[in-house]
């Protein structure tokens, strides 16, 4: 069965596996999946992530982070744009998540970023999702 949206079926299995408590989770591998969760290494929403080689697509596989009450610590995540309704943003339009407790991952000419590293830029773009 082919996926419409990738990303979105990437985002529902890492919210099922936190809310599981799972320590770790695996998703088919993308180029657009691996910067996604670079992103998520980087502001310290998950703990690690490796890309395994399947002689096929390739597997990311992530694992997860939870505080010491075994809270996950990605309280949600939500998909913005899709594939039937694409949300472009201008560079002074760019969304704040939660009063800038989240994050707003989008993708730009110079490739997949974080709302604050796009302002910086001075950059628009599509914006993919929200994390927080």
């Amino acid at each position: 069965m082919a996926l419409t949206d990738p990303i979105a079926d990437m985002l529902t299995r890492i919210r099922n596996a936190s809310m599981a408590k799972f320590q770790a989770v695996d998703i088919p591998s993308s180029r657009v999946k691996q910067e996604i969760v670079r992103i998520l290494k980087e502001e310290g929403y998950i703990r690690a992530y490796k890309v395994i080689d399947d002689q096929k697509q390739g597997i990311i596989r992530i694992y997860l982070k939870y505080t010491e009450n075994n809270r996950p610590i990605i309280t949600n995540l939500r998909r913005i744009s899709k594939p039937s309704r694409r949300v472009y943003v201008k560079k002074d339009e760019i969304p704040r998540v939660l009063g800038g407790l989240g994050i707003a991952v989008l993708s730009t000419p110079r490739g997949i970023m974080t709302d604050k590293n796009t302002r910086r830029a001075g950059l628009g773009g599509e914006v993919l999702c929200y994390v927080w």
